[in-house]
């Protein structure tokens, strides 16, 4: 019997677990096909792309191919920020584009926040889209001086609507108790550009409007390359003059793309529903996310039914760019993301853990995502978001829809258009880099708890990985 008409899709993650629908596998391909577009890859980049191509002209016959069922990866498994993050720093795009295109992306990503929640109202897509903006905490003297200075570095671009409350100073405003929620928070900076979402209701939301539109999901279906006009599946071959890659990272994974993304894992728990008195100390508002100023990345949210959704960075790379539903699972992450969970937030001690889960996101070798579609052969692509990619592919989407199409628009000019990242090294370096990469974001907490001052390892490794 085929191992997927069996599997537990809804062990993959507590968003999985979670959603209204059964998530039963759509028929596999059934031979040879033709269509006006192939997408590879069933997760928020092939789909949102599917989304605004029909928008363009909704006569495209489109076909979207996917290994397991749409939302299996980290579109349906991730933190559930839709924000305005985008993997390079606003200072690092300025010195490679210039400020005028670092400025127009900055704008265009802010803008897609909201085009999120257009599109899901519109379509009746109850992903539980709540805009109520990040909470980055600053808990040591370190950590507020790194605050102020992405305070001021965006309000020298003047998009960003950035605003630091810092304890004792009088001015709690609107953020109220959010100062005191998080254990020993010196201040804290709230970016109203982010809304807390459900992602896998996101996704298998946005795959059953598309269906109901005509377009043909086939699932149970694993490439194995693809060319100009055709791609060969282990169910037949789809030919499309039209052709996009969405795969992030699962990239890896194909011949072709081997070496063009890093999957690099990380992991998430979930507790218990908490009482609304919790939440109230906690200072974390329905609709908020939050995370704080450490270089090992955390983040979180409060979910719709108040439980904590939190995970970060850790999990190490490995060898051969592998991706296995093994690597899902690290009990030793799991632990420290519960520790650190209670280090933030001490009257969580008690909660029950619910749910761990992980998977691999998509890191490109000099950490800039990209969109790329060349009209001569037909061929798309986009992605390497380095976890930004909830909100950020609905632009890719967008973007793709408009450079197929031969659309003229802003967004086809913005500065991620027809970039082409580095390809990492052959193993052993890449192993290594990697992997020290992690390590070091590690020592530079570690730096910065003891010293009391910003991290140099973090200053030496901040333009490999975008700042």
């Amino acid at each position: 019997m085929d191992p997927h008409l069996t599997r537990d899709y809804r062990g993959l993650s507590f968003w999985h677990d979670t959603v209204p629908d059964g998530l039963e596998r759509r028929p596999p391909l059934d031979g040879d096909i033709h269509t006006d577009v192939a997408i590879i890859g069933g997760g928020l980049t092939g789909l949102w792309t599917a989304h605004y191509l029909l928008a363009r002209n909704d006569r495209l016959t489109i076909t979207v191919i996917e290994k397991e069922i749409a939302g299996f990866g980290a579109s349906g498994r991730n933190g559930g920020w839709c924000s305005s993050l985008f993997p390079r720093s606003t200072v690092s795009l300025e010195r490679a584009h210039g400020r005028a295109a670092a400025v127009a992306m900055r704008r265009a990503m802010i803008d897609t926040v909201d085009e999120v929640g257009r599109v899901t109202a519109a379509e009746g897509i109850d992903c539980h889209f709540v805009k109520g903006g990040t909470l980055a905490f600053a808990r040591s003297a370190a950590q507020l001086r790194s605050a102020r200075a992405e305070v001021e570095e965006a309000a020298r671009y003047g998009v960003d609507a950035l605003e630091l409350r810092e304890a004792g100073s009088g001015d709690a405003g609107a953020t109220g108790d959010v100062l005191l929620g998080a254990a020993g928070a010196l201040g804290a900076v709230l970016d109203p550009a982010c809304a807390r979402v459900h992602p896998a209701r996101l996704v298998r939301g946005l795959a059953a409007s598309l269906e109901r539109r005509g377009v043909h999901i086939v699932e149970g279906t694993e490439v194995e390359a693809y060319s100009q006009g055709a791609v060969r599946t282990t169910c037949g071959t789809v030919f499309a003059p039209v052709i996009v890659q969405a795969t992030e990272g699962y990239g890896a994974t194909i011949g072709q793309s081997h070496r063009d993304i890093l999957p690099l894992y990380s992991l998430m728990i979930a507790t218990e529903p908490l009482p609304d008195e919790f939440w109230h100390h906690a200072g974390i508002a329905h609709g908020q996310t939050f995370t704080d100023f450490r270089h090992l990345l955390v983040y979180g949210q409060r979910t719709a039914d108040n439980r904590f959704a939190f995970g970060g960075r850790g999990a190490r790379y490995h060898w051969g760019s592998a991706v296995s539903d093994g690597y899902d699972h690290s009990p030793k992450v799991f632990e420290h993301l519960r520790r650190t969970l209670v280090d933030l937030f001490p009257g969580a001690a008690d909660a029950a853990i619910t749910h761990r889960w992980g998977g691999p996101l998509g890191v490109p070798r000099d950490w800039h995502a990209s969109v790329r579609f060349d009209p001569a052969t037909g061929l798309g692509s986009a992605g390497g978001y380095v976890g930004d990619g909830l909100s950020t592919t609905n632009l890719a989407g967008r973007t793709l829809a408009d450079l197929i199409t031969g659309t003229d628009s802003s967004l086809v000019r913005l500065p991620w258009v027809g970039h082409q990242s580095p390809r990492w090294e052959p193993e052993p370096i890449r192993f290594a880099a990697a992997n020290a990469g992690l390590l070091a974001m590690g020592i530079a907490d570690v730096e910065e708890r003891l010293t009391g001052r910003p991290s140099l390892a973090a200053r030496v490794m901040g333009p490999l990985v975008g700042h």
